[in-house]
């Protein structure tokens, strides 16, 4: 596997960037900079990671492309055409987003994210931006979500299937998936379940932890590595034997200070498996 962070951590040029990274001991990135970028610049931290063997994990989208809007959803679904196609110019792993909300907050839960019209429109919007896309080196991947669809492997099978596009494939975020009891204390079965249906699709991962507070009612929190009680190294153990390239990459922290710290943290717990 190749261990990386979500951050681009503080930089005054693009040859410190790399620098920091690949001495942080990351081996995979989420690429800086977006498709609105100047292609320049786009080509100088594509070569600066190539130089020093950073693989790009993921170009991330984070927006709404089922805005209710139809005007927004149109920027927003134009955006994520953007983003997949400098995916596929930098030949990375993927690029991500979420499904999609079907209220105000882009990322926020509502019963209407279930219907059976969300889906068949989810469905609809990542074949629309697979084909207007054209890629051919990178794949289409939505990030599972708690309250969102898919939300756990069952469910991203189904979509796969439902959509049928070969470019649309599987960011896995275990965490993300917890989101029960079975699957917290069940942990190892739930990530063998995962690679079970998935495993031959996944094309990068996310890592942080998980933590069953003591309160009424059932309520998980998401934590730093470490601070929670998921079975981390074989969660990585079984994504590393899909893929001895397999991205894992740190996000959710706030600081470089907290990415550096936490980096050395999971090259402790992860030591021997790349």
């Amino acid at each position: 596997m190749r261990l990386g962070t979500s951050s681009p951590l503080s930089h005054g040029s693009v040859s410190e960037w790399a620098e920091k990274q690949a001495a942080l001991g990351c081996r995979a990135l989420v690429f800086p900079l977006s498709a609105d970028s100047p292609e320049d610049k786009i080509k100088e931290y594509e070569e600066a990671a190539k130089s020093n063997d950073l693989l790009i994990a993921e170009v991330g989208i984070w927006r709404n492309a089922m805005s209710a809007d139809p005007e927004d959803r149109k920027v927003q679904r134009d955006y994520c055409v953007r983003q997949l196609q400098l995916a596929d110019r930098l030949g990375a792993r993927c690029a991500v987003n979420v499904a999609g909300a079907f209220g105000e907050r882009w990322d926020g839960h509502y019963k209407e994210n279930f219907s059976d019209e969300a889906r068949k429109q989810i469905v609809e919007m990542v074949r629309e931006i697979i084909d207007r896309a054209e890629i051919s080196n990178t794949y289409f991947t939505l990030e599972p979500m708690p309250w969102m669809v898919p939300t756990g492997p069952e469910d991203y099978a189904r979509l796969i299937e439902e959509v049928g596009r070969e470019r649309f494939a599987v960011h896995m975020d275990i965490i993300n998936m917890t989101n029960s009891l079975e699957r917290y204390y069940g942990a190892e079965k739930f990530i063998d379940r995962c690679v079970e249906l998935l495993g031959s699709k996944i094309r990068s991962c996310h890592i942080k932890d998980v933590h069953l507070k003591e309160e009424y009612t059932f309520q998980l929190e998401e934590t730093a590595p470490g601070k929670g009680e998921y079975p981390l190294r074989y969660y990585v153990e079984k994504m590393h034997a899909l893929d001895p390239d397999m991205p894992v990459i740190l996000e959710h922290l706030t600081t470089d200070e907290e990415y550096i710290h936490y980096m050395n943290y999971l090259k402790e717990v992860l030591n021997g498996i790349q």
